[in-house]
């Protein structure tokens, strides 16, 4: 189930002993996802490194509710313009997203993202009418995809590269086209490497 923290518009409210675990363990699932490891050298690695994982880092920091959120909220602003990856904070995003090759691409708001989701170049999930996708877990999405209003794709599923998504994909389904079809049910899940183990997503 992905993780959403809610907007909260008090000012100065200190996070709790609970929003700080929830972060950190966001955190280290994403690391988990580009290295499969959650030690200080890899974290210090891809921080300097790797835009994508240094963007989700300021992202999950945004996320937090109160004081944190005002003092991270600016090197998130800085990070998404320099990379050209948009997600808002208020996205529901799940542990473990990997962004490959450091994006550029764009995630509607209102779109839902579970655990373990790879999101490629020049992906565009949106909607003009009502919420935006929502995605399962361990789903891979190539690049130049566009997911269009409120689609469901289900777990394991693989997009292919350059699809226009219009309707429900199955899960353990790959598709691919413009419109998107499903090709097959073979190998569910193929590219989702590295994943954030289940058992810890319960116990957070």
């Amino acid at each position: 189930m992905a993780v959403r923290f809610h907007r909260d518009e008090q000012p100065f409210i200190f996070p709790t002993s609970l929003h700080c675990f929830m972060v950190i363990q966001l955190i280290k699932s994403d690391l988990f996802r580009y290295s499969g490891r959650t030690d200080w050298s890899s974290f210090i690695r891809h921080y300097l490194f790797n835009r994508g994982f240094r963007f989700t880092f300021w992202l999950r920091l945004a996320s937090v509710p109160g004081i944190w959120r005002k003092l991270a909220y600016p090197m998130y602003a800085w990070q998404k313009r320099r990379s050209g990856i948009i997600i808002s904070p208020r996205t529901a995003v799940g542990y473990g997203l990997y962004i490959g090759h450091g994006g550029p691409l764009i995630i509607n708001s209102s779109a839902r993202l579970g655990n373990n989701v790879n999101l490629s170049p020049y992906t565009v999930i949106g909607a003009n009418n009502g919420p935006a996708a929502c995605i399962g877990n361990n789903v891979y999405i190539g690049p130049n995809c566009n997911l269009i209003e409120n689609v469901q794709i289900g777990d394991n599923a693989t997009i292919g590269a350059g699809s226009v998504v219009t309707k429900n994909i199955p899960a353990n389904a790959t598709a691919a086209g413009n419109y998107a079809k499903v090709l097959n049910y073979q190998n569910p899940g193929q590219y989702i490497h590295n994943r954030w183990p289940q058992e810890n997503t319960d116990e957070a």
